[in-house]
């Protein structure tokens, strides 16, 4: 989504500038075109050249550079994003008041271009009446915030809001801020992820391979498409996808449930995870020692979710469902999809090298209720995300 897109990164002088300079790679790793434009206390925490090391263009500093005289108006017009990262207290101050006494702030007033500010100060600066009244004003002008997050500051430890939000997390409400208006936004999606549990004993567990990343995939990336997110996750190692709403379960039971009371809100379900098909039908209460031999664990059949909650699904709502198969698995797929009847069913083969579980990459096809069928390359588990959610908005559009 990034790729071709002229970012302009605003910087302003706080101790938090260094992480502007990961912010300026990692948009222009992901594709875009960055513009820095950096205040005369920004440059005495990172030196210009490191932005144009990073960016691969000139860096703008002043009003008063030779060819830069209307830069302001083309930054300010030009650009489908403008970031302002860190914005000092004093920026936005200076922004709130319209003033136009430097590149960054005059830039900021003839902008017509969305605007998405990331604050970073001492946590009084930033509780201060005074600074709270100016992010209210530049709300009112239409910009978008990002933090401040909570956290270690350049004087210490802080319990308080002031600590600027992490380049990934900005990175993402840029791309939230770019896709505004799309078919998901204000959409209530649930997307479930990762595998279950099933006690053997306090000790052991039934569990399988899924290690969720599909699913968080998913989740970010509709979250990113403006969708309100519910991810209710098994036991996995993964961040939080940003601004996600994440439930956690353990067992297939705690899954449905947790399924069954998102379900009659969500305008799209999306059943990424891998729920035990078996668990244990006596469970121990005490580990059971090795010394005694051979274990025999009688299993009995978990609930069928999208079975158990159907009844359960809003009117009009979207619900794609997963089928990881081994040998032949479009014929199963397409009547797995018909039986617990899909709207669209995400079907791979467990035994294909690079997909499936345990992996970054996938490779799957898209099969809906209408018979359409569409097969994808082997690609990145957020780039699959992208192509069924792009399947999903067109179900919704209809």
């Amino acid at each position: 989504m990034w790729a071709g897109r002229h970012v302009v990164l605003g910087v302003s002088g706080g101790i938090a500038c260094y992480k502007s300079c990961y912010l300026a790679r990692r948009l222009v790793e992901a594709g875009a075109v960055v513009d820095a434009v950096l205040t005369q206390s920004a440059a005495e925490f990172v030196r210009p050249i490191t932005f144009e090391a990073l960016t691969g263009r000139p860096v703008l500093t002043s009003l008063w550079e030779p060819g830069g005289a209307l830069a302001h108006l083309r930054l300010g017009r030009a650009p489908d994003l403008v970031i302002v990262a860190p914005a000092t207290a004093n920026l936005l101050a200076r922004a709130a008041q319209g003033l136009a006494d430097d590149l960054l702030t005059t830039l900021l007033l003839a902008r017509t271009a969305p605007v998405l500010v990331a604050p970073a100060m001492n946590d009084e600066m930033y509780a201060n009446p005074l600074t709270q009244r100016n992010l209210a004003i530049l709300k009112d002008r239409g910009f978008a915030f990002v933090g401040p997050e909570v956290g270690a500051l350049a004087e210490g430890p802080s319990e308080r809001p002031g600590r600027m939000s992490e380049p990934e997390t900005i990175l993402a409400h840029a791309a939230r801020l770019l896709r505004a208006g799309g078919p998901l936004a204000g959409r209530r999606v649930v997307v479930t992820a990762g595998p279950t549990r099933e006690s053997i004993d306090p000790v052991r567990v039934v569990t399988n391979r899924s290690s969720g990343r599909m699913g968080y995939r998913v989740a970010e990336a509709a979250w990113e498409r403006g969708a309100d997110v519910v991810l209710i996750s098994g036991p996995v190692a993964l961040p939080p996808p940003v601004g996600v709403t994440v439930r956690r379960v353990e067992t297939t039971k705690d899954l449905e449930d947790a399924v069954r009371a998102d379900l009659p809100a969500a305008d799209v379900l999306v059943m990424a995870a891998a729920p035990a098909d078996f668990r244990p039908a006596q469970p121990s209460l005490s580990k059971q020692p090795r010394t005694e031999g051979a274990l025999a664990v009688p299993m009995e059949p978990t609930d069928d979710i999208l079975g158990a909650t159907e009844e359960r699904r809003k009117p009009g709502s979207v619900i794609v469902g997963f089928a990881l198969e081994t040998g032949d698995p479009l014929p199963k797929a397409r009547a797995k999809l018909e039986r617990k009847h899909l709207d669209l069913i995400v079907v791979n083969d467990a035994l294909e090298p690079g997909a499936g579980f345990e992996h970054e990459t996938n490779r799957v096809a898209l099969l809906d209720r209408d018979g359409g069928m569409r097969i994808l390359p082997l690609q990145s588990k957020r780039d699959v995300a992208d192509a069924i959610l792009d399947a999903v908005e067109a179900r919704l559009g209809r």
